[in-house]
């Protein structure tokens, strides 16, 4: 989680002219530029900045039920089964969680480095800015 928030903040702060990534798509290497309806690093750039608050409320809503649940009164004859499937639940959903903060984080990783390129071929005698 705290490399996926650490991605998007750099990507943030790195990319100041989003509309340079307009008409650029993401390019794997050693493989040609992708055609077809893949969207460009623009389209990218937006997604990633939108996902970025549902994923940061949706933490602050799991850390705010999570304390309200821990009150509550549970019979364990009952429960010992519905907390194994709620476990088995629980952890199938974090996998998948982790596996899309995952490439979220190489997306944003791969994004900033490309608009780094960018601005590096735009003016390569002076190179990154150092703000």
């Amino acid at each position: 989680m705290e490399q996926y928030f650490s991605a998007t903040q750099k990507m943030e702060q790195e990319v100041m002219f989003p509309s340079l990534l307009r008409g650029v798509f993401p390019q794997q290497e050693g493989a040609a530029p992708a055609a077809g309806g893949h969207a460009d690093l623009y389209e990218r750039y937006q997604l990633l900045k939108a996902i970025k608050p549902m994923v940061e409320k949706g933490l602050a809503s799991v850390n705010d039920q999570s304390q309200t649940g821990a009150d509550a009164d549970t019979s364990s004859d009952d429960n010992d089964t519905m907390d194994a499937q709620l476990e088995e639940r629980l952890s199938h959903h974090l996998a998948g969680l982790q596996q899309v903060l995952t490439h979220l984080t190489r997306d944003a990783n791969a994004l900033t480095r490309r608009y780094s390129q960018i601005l590096e071929q735009i003016s390569p005698s002076e190179g990154q800015p150092s703000w």
